[in-house]
């Protein structure tokens, strides 16, 4: 367990050499640039805004072309893509792509215009077929609507409310223009919610032959054309067909650019290592002939690349260890095995100055633990064949993805141990297949106990397992205090609390309450006894007095130590929270065997058999993936609540190197060696 050592070096170059050494460092991605020069007048910063912005609106315009081809064309995918990772592609195809990036800018300005083009198409569409609607009422209409009457008459269309009938149209015209003559009212179409009229009068009296009807509810349509609807209709529909001509063609042309899919990746790419590059460009101090750059390396390649650098530039190069109040990126370096449990101390904050790595020791815990939660062979074998598979089929997955993988294979393992010591095999499979297809009934035998007849004794156990864990966690605060020369913080904080702890476990175990719980008794000599009750009064009396040594009012430090004694109750809590060790391990076995139950519940003919089969598969697929949720679950909560809690804080910061921060592919490169 360890965390990985930082240098800081300071690289300074001819500003002729600038861009392949930026380019250099970049693709080698082992530093992190952080600079600590003040302020001289001899070197001054570049404003690299405008080309960085101009990079990455590049990149996004290659980007956006990307998403609508996979809109229009989509790309062939395994159903395990997510798996692939990035393609790894020749230096020299890189160099291609990257001469024709105008070409491919211009490409991608293409598909973007007719995917525009085509939004616009649709638009109109839509814009055509909501005219036809509001249309529809009219078609019955003979005469354009715009015809507005002839040289003696007038023609008002409009529509009423739904309920108006033409009577009633007409006693409203009697009652409010009694003096208008020769007033003839044309029903065009009706609906529930709308009645649609041409109303036919003579010019003098078409004002107030209209305000009689608004005060009823008259309204002119809020449209109107300068053909006869149905022919103007027909004209709409011709419009839309042609768009719908246009949206093929566009569609088509788009489709057609999808063999620059991979090139449209790469130099998306490209502009984006460029957008980074020049980021770092504009935090460069820089005189008229020279340049620095400066950050944090990791100690075991700093002395490879400050000699790589040098022999192939003109340059120094300065590497230092770190100030006493520096706080460094931090990078995890563990074994192969404790590797794949990094990601789960990340989750919970990186160590920071001073700290240990706690992946190690967290690791094995984390392993035994999820391994007895799930505690089913079979349930473990299925994990563990289909994580070492992907981790083997699939080499160039992400990192994150690969410590997950692994990490899940090795708990896989665990599993298949804890099921063979529990018996546990798809829960009681051969059991109830047995004796239902065989009629002879076989029973695997546990390697050590079935959880399901002796709960009491999982329970112990795993209490047992709690407390090795917690006071692991406590040793390692007391290996920490050691290490920092606290010697009294060792004894006050750490000893105090082993002697507390200790003499009460050893005063619970003779009595009769764990008698009652574990089903057996424990007698200790006489001497073992008194040393367990001198080992609790003299811890918890250390305790009170010296868990406040800080203060200088001993009223005050009384007071702390007896609240700090007080927390022999979360001591309680954080053992008992193992418990669910128990809990999850057998809902694993119950569930699994409530479905074997199930199954073995059907007839014994063909069509029972199949649907025993189904019930197997679809039963034992929920209960392991509900279970190995929870068991993840739960043993990140015993790591980072319980055994972190101990000693571990977190808050580190992790290493951001400046590197190719590449999306789609990775360009093969020249190593250090």
């Amino acid at each position: 367990m360890a965390v990985l050592e930082m240098q800081r070096i300071s690289i300074c170059a001819m500003k002729r050499d600038r861009k392949a050494i930026l380019e250099k460092l970049q693709s080698f991605g082992a530093l992190e640039v952080n600079h600590v020069i003040g302020e001289d007048p001899d070197f001054v910063r570049m404003d690299t805004a405008g080309q960085k912005m101009g990079f990455e609106k590049a990149a996004a315009s290659a980007d956006q072309a990307l998403e609508i081809l996979e809109k229009y064309a989509p790309e062939k995918k395994s159903m395990f893509a997510a798996l692939e990772g990035k393609e790894l592609i020749e230096l020299e195809t890189g160099r291609k792509v990257q001469e024709e990036r105008r070409e491919l800018l211009k490409t991608a300005k293409a598909v973007y215009e007719l995917d525009r083009e085509h939004a616009e198409q649709l638009a109109a569409i839509t814009k055509l077929e909501n005219s036809i609607e509001s249309l529809t009422p009219w078609l019955a209409l003979d005469v354009p609507m715009k015809q507005n009457g002839t040289r003696r008459t007038a023609m008002l269309l409009g529509s009423m409310p739904g309920e108006m009938t033409l009577e009633r149209i007409y006693e409203v015209l009697a009652e409010k223009v009694p003096d208008a003559v020769g007033v003839d009212v044309h029903i065009v179409s009706a609906e529930q919610s709308a009645v649609y009229l041409a109303v036919i009068c003579m010019k003098e009296d078409s004002a107030q032959v209209e305000e009689a009807l608004r005060s009823e509810g008259f309204a002119r349509p809020a449209q109107v054309w300068d053909d006869v609807p149905a022919y103007q209709k027909k004209e709409l529909e011709g419009q839309i067909a042609d768009c719908r001509q246009r949206i093929a063609q566009i569609e088509e042309k788009i489709r057609g650019y999808a063999d620059q899919r991979e090139n449209l990746k790469i130099v998306a790419d490209y502009y984006r290592v460029r957008a980074d590059k020049y980021a770092v460009l504009g935090q460069l101090p820089q005189s008229k002939r020279t340049f620095v750059i400066s950050g944090y390396i990791p100690k075991n390649i700093a002395a490879q690349v400050g000699e790589y650098l040098t022999g192939k530039y003109d340059c120094t190069v300065d590497i230092e260890e770190l100030k006493e109040d520096e706080e460094a990126p931090v990078i995890l370096k563990n074994n192969p095995f404790s590797s794949s449990m990094e990601g789960v101390v990340e989750s919970y904050g990186l160590p920071t100055k001073g700290e240990i790595d706690p992946t190690t020791i967290m690791s094995f815990f984390y392993v035994f633990f999820f391994g007895m939660m799930l505690s089913d062979a079979a349930y473990g074998l299925i994990v563990a064949v289909v994580c070492g598979i992907l981790v083997h089929k699939y080499p160039r997955m992400s990192v994150g993805m690969r410590k997950s993988l692994k990490l899940f294979f090795y708990c896989g393992i665990s599993t298949v141990v804890w099921g063979v010591l529990f018996g546990g095999y798809f829960g009681n499979i051969v059991d109830i297949v047995s004796e239902k297809f065989f009629g002879t009934k076989m029973v695997v035998p546990a390697l050590w106990f079935v959880p399901l007849d002796e709960p009491m004794k999982l329970l112990l156990f795993s209490l047992l397992f709690g407390v090795i864990h917690l006071f692991t966690g406590l040793a390692i605060k007391g290996y920490i205090c050691i290490r920092d020369g606290k010697i009294m913080d060792f004894f006050c904080d750490v000893v105090l609390w082993f002697m507390l702890l200790i003499g009460l476990i050893l005063m619970l175990l003779p009595s009769s309450l764990f008698a009652s719980i574990a089903q057996m008794t424990i007698v200790f000599p006489e001497a073992l006894n008194t040393l367990a009750k001198v080992l609790a009064a003299a811890g918890a009396i250390g305790i009170v007095l010296m868990s406040g040594r800080s203060n200088k009012n001993p009223a005050l430090r009384i007071a702390l130590g007896a609240y700090d004694l007080y927390n022999i109750t979360g001591w309680l809590s954080d053992v008992l929270s193992y418990s669910r060790l128990l809990a999850l391990g057998l809902a694993t076995g119950v569930i699994a065997s409530v479905i074997n139950q199930m199954g073995s519940m059907l007839p014994n003919n063909v069509i029972g058999v199949v649907f025993f089969i189904l019930i197997f598969l679809v039963g034992h697929a929920m209960n392991l993936a509900i279970n190995l949720l929870g068991a993840y679950v739960h043993t990140n909560r015993l790591q980072f609540v319980e055994f972190f809690g101990k000693f571990y804080e977190g808050g580190g910061r992790p290493f951001n190197p400046f590197k190719e921060n590449t999306k789609y592919a990775d360009i093969k490169e020249e190593t250090l060696s």
